[in-house]
């Protein structure tokens, strides 16, 4: 995709993603021959400006996680570009991604098995201090407490253990660990996933008020569209790896333009009975990554599919002011 289409309008983004990819090899055999190539991420681009939230939304198995672990460069990718603040730090060595490292973070999606049951809360919110920024005890025990303070949690849980807290308050200690350092870029894995409902409204209020106050910016996946609509600026949908539609939240929410999305809009339920809307189910299962099909690869559950949509690959492209979709029939 254009780099002119990626930035739209912005200053420098803090993140700017072209091309990413990342196949995964399958072995097989004594030998463990390569036999194939899962293909979890295909080919996606976009960015993330300043204070701003990306919301990335897809079917579970369409590569979200992947993205998100490859751009942190906890998943090295196959090819494309990862630019952190204008950087490119795709191929940086270890030492050289090192004060990178500081500039963004991840909040994981389960909020117990991320936490060290040995260690205590205050440790494991400290460890990237401890690591990252040397100095005495006490300066970095003022610094835990203060993060406590600002992710809602008491100064003396600090010394409990990640057992002593509900799932929320665990949830908490994750994002306390990932403003330790005071990064720019916050990749954020599905965190409310698995919490109650009723959590899941204050720690997304949290993140909200964080942004706010630090200026954060956060890539935000979810498969829950309705958190989506509520914490991001923009929308990119994946499907099978690749990026279908990218745009306002507003505009994909009230007039998307690729059929998946449409699919994924109408599975929404409606909390009013009377409320009537057309129905849209999409036919057969998703198709293996390891063998994508030809063409757009959501052809052969799409409604609309012609020809050339089982040979030719769309692109995304800009069919509207800042609306970009991957359909030959846009």
């Amino acid at each position: 995709m254009p780099g002119r289409l990626l930035r739209w309008r912005m200053a420098e983004p803090v993140l700017e993603v072209t091309d990413l990819k990342k196949h995964f090899p399958v072995k097989k055999g004594i030998l463990r021959r390569t036999v194939g190539h899962v293909h979890a991420v295909d080919g996606v681009s976009f960015s993330i400006g300043s204070g701003e939230t990306l919301g990335l939304v897809g079917e579970s198995g369409c590569g979200k996680t992947t993205v998100g672990r490859t751009v942190m460069r906890l998943i090295e990718p196959t090819g494309g570009t990862i630019r952190l603040e204008g950087k490119d730090i795709t191929r940086l060595g270890a030492v050289e991604l090192r004060p990178h490292r500081r500039q963004m973070q991840i909040i994981f999606q389960d909020p117990f098995s991320s936490l060290n049951p040995r260690m205590r809360a205050g440790d494991i919110v400290g460890e990237p201090l401890k690591l990252h920024v040397p100095g005495d005890r006490a300066a970095r025990r003022t610094r835990i407490a203060a993060l406590f303070d600002r992710v809602g949690l008491r100064a003396a849980q600090m010394d409990s253990f990640p057992h002593q807290f509900s799932g929320g308050q665990r949830q908490r200690i994750g994002v306390a660990r990932a403003l330790a350092l005071n990064p720019r870029l916050i990749v954020a894995d599905e965190p409310v996933s698995a919490l109650d409902v009723s959590i899941q409204a204050q720690v997304i209020n949290l993140l909200m008020d964080l942004q706010r106050d630090l200026k954060l910016s956060y890539l935000f996946i979810s498969h829950n569209l309705a958190v989506v609509e509520h914490i991001s600026h923009r929308v990119a949908v994946m499907y099978l790896g690749r990026i279908v539609e990218y745009t306002d939240k507003r505009t994909l929410f009230t007039r998307p333009l690729h059929p998946y999305t449409e699919a994924l809009l109408a599975a929404v339920p409606v909390p009013d009975p009377a409320m009537q809307r057309e129905k849209i189910v999409v036919q057969g299962d998703v198709p293996s990554p390891l063998r994508p099909p030809p063409g757009c690869h959501f052809h052969t559950r799409c409604r609309y599919a012609e020809a050339r949509c089982k040979t030719e690959v769309p692109a995304l492209r800009e069919v509207e002011p800042g609306h970009l979709v991957a359909c030959h029939l846009r």
